[in-house]
């Protein structure tokens, strides 16, 4: 786990995510270690290459609603590691990972800056759901995403 949380937050850093937030960092670092979500690897021989974490709903959710939704948090892919296609293999294993469970809906929250995220969620078949974006402080907007996996 602490090589997950380092490369989280050198990911983030890397893009100047955490600046408007850089008490998040702490956040993004432990998203995981308590148990609670499931946190999936990218790696290249021992090289951790990118992360995303799969969030069944709970109590404390962000957007999932409901036990028939979950949330991807923690989308991270180092900056060593980009354009090789492993944001792409990170989403399709968490799209996997929600049908296993029997999920019709998968969340996430992104913010605007994260366009490369973005797109790879667009190609994976996300779209934007307006009425899901939030604001977790001043000055941190944050747009949502969703896939839907069964109606």
């Amino acid at each position: 786990m602490t090589a997950v949380s380092d490369l989280r937050e050198v990911a983030y850093r890397a893009d100047r995510l955490l600046d408007a937030s850089p008490a998040y960092a702490e956040t993004l670092r432990l998203l995981g270690a308590d148990g609670r979500g499931e946190v999936l690897v990218a790696v290249d021989g021992d090289q951790l290459l990118g992360t995303i974490m799969f969030a069944p709903w709970s109590n404390g959710s962000e957007l999932a609603r409901g036990a028939d939704e979950a949330e991807v948090r923690a989308f991270a892919v180092g900056p060593q590691a980009r354009g090789r296609g492993v944001g792409r293999a990170l989403v399709n294993a968490i799209v996997d990972r929600a049908r296993q469970e029997g999920v019709s809906r998968l969340l996430l929250s992104t913010q605007p800056a994260m366009v490369s995220a973005q797109y790879v969620y667009r190609a994976r078949g996300f779209t934007r759901v307006p009425e899901r974006d939030w604001s977790p402080l001043p000055g941190v907007d944050l747009l949502a995403y969703e896939l839907v996996l069964k109606d």
